[in-house]
């Protein structure tokens, strides 16, 4: 087994439940509730348009080639989305104020091009702050960041390297420590440990893991799937896609989401109960939470949503049965 898998396993193996507080657990639950409230209600109508499968397959492998942990891979695509949606609009906003006052427009094609020719520099100092966000674990040094570009065909000096880390640090106002899926998947297991849940939170930790991967890589389908589900439409309109950028945000319903189809993988007997308790604790319907994890389940394995025999909504009792009969033909 080569060094980075090892790694990420022993990473895994080292996660604890059920060693905090149940006190701290409340008041840990409660911020992140509350961030989330305030990431949602400040989404903006292009937050999620980097979160490309490309770009995030990216930030995965070289994250996993350096031996950094799940969270540091999702804090440094956080990180990239909001720097890069930052660029799209302070360049958006020059054009308005060009366009406004009559002023000879800058080269749209030059612009493009200068962010286009810094972008893997950008990502890799992205993944390199990430990195120094969990300093306990382990931080990326210069010399390791100038040898991967240089690999890959990009000269850079350490001063360089250091001002696309301050360029970084300045456009998000020093606010790197961001949220991720991660964090709320995590806290929602160890309350789900407290409230005596069927499936042992390390084990669906595993798949959770491995699930949110899949969200991340596939975001765009995923997300889509969702959108013309809630809208009962297979062409969206693009105010309705504006609308549901919202929805995209929501980090809450995501982890519900992850946790909900992780219980069903690992034993759907459990899924009805699983699923009561994630709607006890955020508040999120149990409709929502069901069609989330339909949605991540048919991205993924393939499977449907739980069956009849669980407290399925009709709308998605009757897809799920319709989606097995035509595997069956």
């Amino acid at each position: 087994m080569d060094r980075p898998v090892r790694s990420r396993l022993a990473s895994l193996s080292d996660f604890q439940f059920g060693a905090v507080a149940t006190e701290t657990i409340e008041d840990a639950l409660l911020h992140l509730a509350q961030q989330n409230e305030q990431a949602v209600q400040e989404a903006a109508g292009r937050m999620g348009s980097f979160r490309e499968t490309r770009i995030v397959e990216f930030v995965f492998l070289l994250s996993e080639q350096w031996c950094l942990e799940k969270s540091v891979s999702y804090q440094a695509v956080e990180i990239l989305e909001r720097f890069m949606v930052k660029q799209a609009e302070n360049m958006n906003r020059q054009a308005t104020i060009q366009l406004r006052e009559k002023k000879e427009a800058q080269n749209w094609k030059a612009l493009k091009e200068q962010l286009f020719n810094k972008f893997i520099l950008r990502l890799v100092s992205c993944v390199q702050l990430a990195s120094k966000l969990s300093f306990h674990y382990k931080i990326i040094s210069n010399v390791t960041v100038l040898n991967f570009l240089q690999s890959l065909g990009y000269v850079h000096t350490k001063e360089e390297l250091l001002e696309s880390e301050l360029d970084v640090l300045k456009s998000l106002n020093f606010q790197i420590n961001l949220p991720t899926p991660l964090a709320y998947v995590e806290m929602l297991l160890e309350v789900l440990g407290y409230n005596g849940c069927l499936v042992p939170a390390t084990q669906l930790h595993a798949t959770c893991l491995t699930l949110l991967d899949l969200v991340y890589l596939l975001h765009e389908p995923i997300y889509g799937s969702l959108l013309r589900a809630s809208i009962e439409n297979s062409v969206p309109s693009q105010l309705q896609g504006e609308k549901f950028v919202s929805v995209k945000e929501d980090f809450m319903l995501l982890a519900v989401g992850i946790i909900a189809a992780s219980a069903f993988i690992q034993n759907h007997k459990c899924w009805s109960q699983v699923v009561g308790h994630l709607q006890s604790i955020t508040g999120i319907a149990l409709e929502s939470i069901a069609e989330f994890s339909y949605a991540i389940l048919t991205h993924s394995v393939g499977a449907n949503t739980p069956g009849p025999q669980q407290p399925v909504p009709p709308h998605l009792e009757a897809r799920a049965l319709r989606a097995t009969a035509s595997s069956n033909t």
